[in-house]
């Protein structure tokens, strides 16, 4: 089989693979991407987007069986869990599509297959078992992304206990629910159920839900979640998982130390991800392994020479456009171009349950903790003329300062599409902006970004509408 050489292989196709790959090409560089599943990775066709599709679904759902609240009216209300899913299938293959389409159009040849690094510069590619390329490159860059982490004792078994894929695809749906984790994934999964209906249970082995979110934050979603219906358990864990016909016996150490028993259609681990570091040719390598995660600098190099790693591979935070913007950095400084490293303090952090939850930089504990004196803001979305008229008056803006210098230290959402609100608060933290700069923007009236304006003015005792 003859040899292809390349100026860049990249293995994986996912948020981080296909922009990588895409933005080698434009600086000129002869790439190729190597897939062993689907274009777009587990972002495009098992995570980010086809979640967000099926939230979308249980938000119309709930939207419709509160139709009366908006003067309208609407009868018979149900939903058919097959077309639910099925839409969200479409939508995630209409994007793998356009992620193939945009790698065709920037000339980057895409190879089917599982790639293995085969010595200095050299990936071997098998598929189906048997040899389907032998590559040569000056750079490659691992993007094979992770996989739901399980744990002794709690290992999923596809039917009856699921990870995030099978949770996505039900052939029917479950009456009532574990979910064991609180981070996004599991929240967002068990927003999606209890909105159509499911008998929800959280389990939550820190001291609150949504655990990398600000404190005030996090007691707001428990408080949203359990009005809604949720059974919230914080500082407790699931010790073991005993599998019936068609249901599961949790046992569960409570906060107190008590174990008590819970028997549930089915269970979604939602326990955080590990890197997909094996198999790919590491053991021959100066490649170090951290933890289920490749060990990288700030520009992406690992400890083999011209052998980088992007996005989940290389640890957290786990998400799609932190692995978009490192395949871009690492692609600029191979081609020599005049890049930054990545300030993981301006990556916003989005959960797209009911209420959404969006933050960026540091929260008030944490800002307190680096030494800061604060100021902060807060204003409630009960005061925003564009919540109330949308019917979605549950929700907060919080913003914490650096009292001395007024640096934006960090922005803490909850409440109706604060998934796109937050990032005001990003372009704010990359422009070094300070609340003087702030405080003079116009905000658009009426709007909900409007709050924005208002939570930073509270900071400094000068709120007009709370």
């Amino acid at each position: 089989m003859a040899e292809q050489n390349f100026d860049l292989v990249v293995i994986g196709s996912g948020p981080g693979g296909y922009v990588a790959a895409i933005r080698a090409a434009q600086l000129g560089m002869k790439t190729a991407v190597i897939e062993r599943e689907s274009l777009g990775g587990i972002c495009l066709n098992w995570g980010c987007i086809p979640t967000k599709a099926l939230l979308r679904s249980a938000e119309v759902y709930h939207l419709m069986q509160n139709a009366e609240a908006f003067g309208l009216k609407a009868d018979n209300i149900a939903y058919d869990a097959r077309k639910v899913v099925e839409r969200s299938r479409k939508v995630a293959g209409r994007l793998s599509g356009g992620v193939a389409h945009l790698l065709k159009k920037n000339k980057v040849m895409v190879i089917e297959g599982q790639a293995r690094l085969a010595g200095k510069g050299k990936v071997k590619v098998e598929k189906d078992g048997k040899p389907a390329a032998d590559l040569a490159a000056r750079h490659i860059i691992l993007a094979t992304g992770a996989r739901a982490r399980s744990l002794p004792g709690l290992e999923p078994d596809g039917k009856l206990i699921w990870t995030y894929k099978e949770a996505m695809v039900p052939e029917t749906m479950p009456k009532s629910l574990l979910v064991i984790g609180s981070g996004a994934i599991g929240i967002e999964f068990a927003s999606f159920y209890s909105d159509l209906g499911a008998d929800v249970t959280v389990v939550e082995v820190m001291d609150r839900v949504l655990p990398v979110e600000d404190e005030e934050i996090s007691a707001f979603a428990r408080k949203a979640f359990e009005k809604q219906g949720m059974t919230i358990h914080t500082g407790a864990k699931v010790t073991g998982l005993k599998t019936g016909k068609d249901n599961v016996t949790a046992s569960v150490e409570m906060s107190d130390g008590k174990t008590e028993s819970l028997t549930v259609d089915r269970v979604i681990l939602a326990v955080g991800i590990t890197g997909n570091v094996e198999d790919i040719g590491l053991e021959n390598t100066k490649v170090e392994v951290d933890r289920g995660h490749v060990v990288i600098n700030e520009w992406m190099e690992t400890g083999e020479p011209g052998v980088y790693a992007i996005g989940d591979l290389a640890g957290p935070p786990w998400l799609a456009h932190k692995a978009s913007h490192e395949g871009v950095i690492c692609v600029e400084k191979i081609a020599g171009e005049k890049t930054h490293p990545l300030n993981t303090g301006n990556i916003p952090g989005c959960t797209y349950c009911r209420p959404q939850v969006a933050s960026v930089g540091l929260t008030e504990a944490q800002a307190k903790e680096a030494g800061h004196e604060v100021k902060v803001g807060r204003f409630p979305f009960i005061g925003n003329g564009k919540a109330i008229a949308l019917g979605d008056s549950e929700g907060l803006i919080k913003t914490v300062f650096d009292a001395k210098t007024g640096e934006l230290l960090g922005a803490h959402m909850i409440g109706a599409e604060v998934t796109e609100l937050i990032q005001g608060y990003v372009v704010a933290r990359t422009l070094e902006t300070t609340e003087a700069e702030l405080m003079e923007n116009i905000f658009p009236h009426p709007t909900l970004s409007e709050m924005m304006h208002e939570s930073v003015l509270d900071a400094y005792g000068r709120a007009i509408h709370f």
